[in-house]
């Protein structure tokens, strides 16, 4: 099995919109909403104030419609608002790993079938991924308020009707199952697993957060239980779905997923080698001061991989 780690630090993706920060200007020229959360800091910087759940909101809402051709973008409150450089980096990076591995070109167009899993209410990584290599998606979440939004947002952008699915996860128990069908063949699997592992650890972090932010304490950091924790946090649930992955070595040729927590690196490789998958890789990302990873891992021969096709 060949494994390949590659956490040290590294730049924005060159090819993430948002390697150089944000252009208010143009930002709020798409988007006029956005000039009443928009102040000029200490250093002479236009900026919003990222403890604010509006504002951020309201930042995505903006950044959607100027750059990824969104005309509508919505979600309910308490529902997590994602960072969209973010997400955008770890499209990016699972296109260039694909073409890696792939025949040395990055697969595009809607024959490239993803599995998001865990969609929340937001759909972003359809909606990034669809816009910037025209992915099909299909996205699955365990609660059915969250895929009604999805569902919202997907009817309200006729670019993105006929090209992301969604898909109720009805046991809550499991990752896959019920997902993955005998006659699927997705290209890779997407996922955000939840990070704490109780309500209690979410709002230590919340606390800290608006510490260094020198902010009023409060919810001021969207997520709803689901998105936000599991029993066992990040770890436990990258586990199960690596033993699920198990289950479906040839409905997926790349199963992947962020690891938020560098310390778990090492029990999930671990899990990894239990499984007998082929190979796994370790991709770093950065964005800011934030330093992080995805994993992918196949059960699949490099001759397999070869003669994959995308139809």
């Amino acid at each position: 099995m060949k494994s390949k780690n590659t956490t040290d630090k590294v730049p924005m993706h060159p090819r993430n919109k948002h390697r150089d920060g944000y252009d208010f200007e143009l930002l709020m020229s798409q988007c006029p909403m956005l000039k009443k959360f928009v102040f000029v800091n200490e250093f002479n910087t236009k900026t919003i104030d990222f403890a604010n759940p509006e504002a951020v909101k309201c930042l995505n809402q903006s950044l959607l419609i100027t750059y990824y051709e969104l005309q509508y973008w919505d979600i309910p409150p308490f529902n997590l608002c994602p960072p969209i450089p973010g997400r955008a980096d770890y499209i990016h990076h699972l296109a260039d790993f694909l073409g890696q591995h792939c025949g040395g070109t990055i697969p595009t167009g809607d024959g490239v079938l993803g599995l998001d899993i865990g969609i929340g209410a937001n759909c972003i990584y359809p909606i990034l991924g669809h816009h910037l290599y025209q992915w099909s998606f299909v996205g699955t979440d365990i609660n059915e308020e969250a895929l009604q939004n999805c569902k919202r947002i997907i009817s309200k952008n006729p670019n993105l009707v006929d090209y992301i699915s969604l898909q109720l996860q009805t046991n809550i128990k499991y990752i896959f199952k019920n997902i993955i069908l005998p006659e699927d063949k997705f290209t890779f699997s997407i996922c955000n697993p939840p990070f704490h592992s109780s309500e209690d650890e979410v709002l230590q972090h919340n606390n800290r957060k608006t510490t260094h932010l020198n902010t009023a304490k409060g919810q001021n950091f969207s997520g709803n239980q689901n998105e936000l924790w599991c029993e066992g946090g990040e770890l436990t649930f990258i586990n199960q779905m690596i033993y699920e992955s198990a289950k479906y070595p040839m409905q997926c040729l790349w199963f992947t997923t962020l690891v938020s927590k560098k310390v778990h690196l090492k029990t999930i490789y671990n899990t990894l080698n239990r499984v007998n998958v082929a190979q796994h890789h370790t991709i770093s990302m950065a964005q800011g001061q934030k330093n992080s990873r995805f994993i992918a891992w196949t059960f699949q021969t490099p001759q397999q991989i070869k003669d994959w096709k995308f139809e």
